[in-house]
């Protein structure tokens, strides 16, 4: 017995050193934790419960045979962080620079098979070179299989991304498919093709970090949610988004204790919208001031900063937020924005989490690259996307909706349930200006008469008035009162069901 004890204790050393401590040094050199002290600062102290540390790659090419280290480069298993369950795998770099093998791919698949089994989220943390090329297409089919069960989890578990290495070729695939990215900056990159094949095909000279670096996919690309300075940061940033989320699609999103008042006045709200319509203000202090504690987790802050997204608590419940910001762009829809929130829209619909939006848009962008890119098809995401969600919707206006974008944007017409506006609010086609110039295109000579009939137009039609009187706005409430109204409608809301006729799926214009 004793020689079995001794040879379980041997093999479990073996496979926690991971590719050797001379590797786990050079790891640190980089600024870089390992794979398991990453687990370490991610889930709770003693909950981890690791799965297949003995696994081994197959491979027999190219001397593969003489060369094998348990784990194979993935540490794989559940934890908890503040005490929900979740599953994990974080990739070894020390171990074959955590390429992808086809065992590799089995320990992950492994995990989020069982994560689906139970209702619990997978979190992969990534530091991979790609695919093992040693295995071939071994390796190639194991991604597929990855990519496979990233699809079927999709809407069914919460799966968030990690990337805190290189991230490579096929491997920022799946990452790609999961429902939030994050980055850590200056260690982490994600690219199809590296700086060296892309000046071998197109003759470019581009750094790792132009090429796929956080700055650049955090605020060109917008393929990452958020990125962070360092590891340890990154990790502690994960635990405190984990816990705004639900377990599951049949699970709720918890529920968080919070001594600020519901009912809680907010006074300040109530100079916040300058006078004059075409000065701008900052969206983010209206959600500051109107969610529990100031506690907003913005998603995506650098990317499309015209619209605002992100999660928040009001009342201790998980609600997530969509808001058009004044101060880029006007608050303007374009193409990136549409996208943007339509994606986040759809996740939370996925998993139950109340949307609620705060709206000042003067309309969709105009111009030739917006059209040429495809603003119709894009913009109509935005608008499916809010069309098709079931949960609760609350949408305060809290000055332009304008044209197409008032529509777009959570109203009653497309299924809003709770649809309130401030005294500011102007509901219409379009500016006064603009409506007038057009309406009374003939008195275009006449600058007085012009004035008289944009002064006209901004009395009878840039007011929440005649929305209101249609239905189309629950109520005018006072900017001071935000807070309050939003908190009682999603308890109204609590029980609502509405379910969409059946179909396989529908088709989202892509």
């Amino acid at each position: 017995m004793a020689n079995h004890v001794a040879e379980l204790a041997r093999r479990r050393e073996r496979a926690r050193l991971g590719g050797g401590q001379h590797r786990i040094d050079a790891q640190h050199k980089r600024g870089k934790l390992t794979a398991r002290e990453r687990l370490e600062i991610l889930l709770d102290p003693g909950s981890f419960e690791e799965f297949d540390m003995f696994v081994e790659h197959r491979a027999t090419d190219f001397g593969m045979q003489d060369n094998r280290i348990p784990g194979d480069g993935v540490v794989t298993g559940h934890g908890t962080i503040n005490g929900r369950r979740t599953f994990v795998y974080s990739q070894d770099f020390t171990v074959f620079g955590g390429s992808l093998s086809e065992a590799h791919a089995e320990k992950i698949c492994k995990v989020m098979e069982q994560a689906m089994k139970v209702g619990a989220p997978v979190i992969g943390l990534a530091d991979s070179g790609g695919a093992r090329i040693q295995e071939g297409v071994a390796s190639l089919g194991g991604y597929a299989d990855v990519f496979q069960q990233n699809v079927l989890a999709s809407g069914v578990i919460p799966q968030i991304s990690m990337i805190m290495g290189p991230c490579a070729g096929g491997a920022v695939y799946s990452p790609a498919i999961t429902d939030f990215i994050f980055m850590v900056r200056d260690t982490s990159y994600m690219f199809v093709t590296g700086p060296d094949v892309v000046k071998t095909v197109t003759h470019e000279d581009i750094t790792q970090e132009e090429l796929g670096g956080a700055s650049t996919h955090t605020a060109v690309s917008g393929v990452a949610d958020a990125a962070f300075d360092n590891d340890i940061d990154a990790l502690l940033n994960l635990r405190r988004f984990f816990d705004f989320l639900p377990l599951s699609n049949r699970d709720k999103a918890p529920v968080a204790e919070t001594v600020d008042d519901p009912r809680r006045d907010i006074h300040a709200l109530d100079r916040l919208v300058p006078e004059d319509p075409s000065k701008p203000y900052d969206m983010k202090e209206v959600i500051d001031r109107i969610v529990d504690d100031r506690d907003f987790f913005e998603l995506q802050p650098d990317f499309a900063p015209n619209i605002i997204i992100g999660m928040a608590r009001m009342d201790g419940s998980t609600v997530g937020i969509v808001a058009n910001q004044p101060m880029e762009q006007a608050g303007c829809l374009d193409i990136d924005a549409s996208r943007k929130a339509a994606r986040f829209i759809r996740f939370c619909d996925a998993f139950s989490i109340p949307v609620v939006t705060l709206v000042d848009v003067p309309g969709f962008l105009p111009g030739k690259d917006q059209e040429h890119g495809g603003i119709i098809r894009h913009g109509a995401k935005l608008l499916y996307a809010y069309a098709e969600c079931t949960v609760p919707k609350v949408t305060v206006i809290t000055r332009k909706a304008y044209g197409g974008a008032y529509d777009v944007m959570a109203s009653k017409h497309l299924r809003g349930d709770a649809n309130f506006a401030w005294p500011t609010a102007e509901i219409a086609v379009m500016g006064a200006k603009g409506a007038v110039e057009i309406i009374f295109r003939k008195e275009a000579g006449d600058p007085e008469q012009l004035q008289r009939r944009t002064d006209e137009y901004q009395e009878a039609f840039a007011n929440p008035f005649v929305a209101a009187k249609r239905g189309y706005i629950d109520d005018v409430i006072m900017p001071h009162g935000t807070r309050r109204r939003i908190i009682q409608s999603l308890d109204m809301l609590k029980t609502k069901k509405l379910d969409n006729p059946w179909r396989k799926h529908g088709n989202i214009p892509l």
